[in-house]
């Protein structure tokens, strides 16, 4: 019984691609080859030939030794996050957690917090309050070279 629904559903659904295949004329494939090799003759004339990422730029500014220009990205918005530190816990105890549960961390108190912009490590530091408002001294920061490493 259940192979035969199988069998009608696959032929509803044949039968639907049928219809839509003839409704798309009769564009074969040289048609297609010919659409393609006319694209290709008019749009490589106006495209500019491919460089590679990370190669010397044309313009003329000197290329400095910290690395390429990030000029360009310094508008993109990131997430930047402090992580107090991290456990791994079962579902089990996970849906038992209720108003006054405490979870153990991994870190020792006292210990540095992590700060993560968009899932990266980029510095440790301890919490502050300023102006009523939780805030995070940066103690230690990894260089922007390092950062730029963890980035490939």
């Amino acid at each position: 019984m259940a192979n035969d629904m199988n069998t009608q559903d696959d032929q509803a659904l044949a039968d639907e691609w049928a219809a839509a295949l003839e409704e798309t004329g009769d564009a074969g494939q040289d048609d297609i080859d010919a659409l393609l090799a006319a694209d290709a003759a008019t749009s490589s004339s106006n495209r500019l030939p491919m460089e590679e990422f990370g190669s010397v730029p044309k313009s003329n500014e000197p290329v400095s030794m910290d690395g390429p220009n990030l000029d360009v990205i310094l508008d993109i918005p990131v997430s930047i996050s402090m992580e107090v530190g991290s456990t791994d816990i079962n579902i089990r105890n996970l849906l038992q957690l209720n108003q006054g549960s405490v979870i153990e961390l991994d870190r020792l108190a006292g210990e540095p917090l992590d700060v993560l912009v968009n899932g990266t490590l980029i510095a440790h530091g301890e919490v502050v309050v300023v102006n009523e408002k939780f805030g995070i001294r940066l103690t230690d920061v990894i260089s922007p070279s390092e950062r730029i490493k963890k980035l490939r």
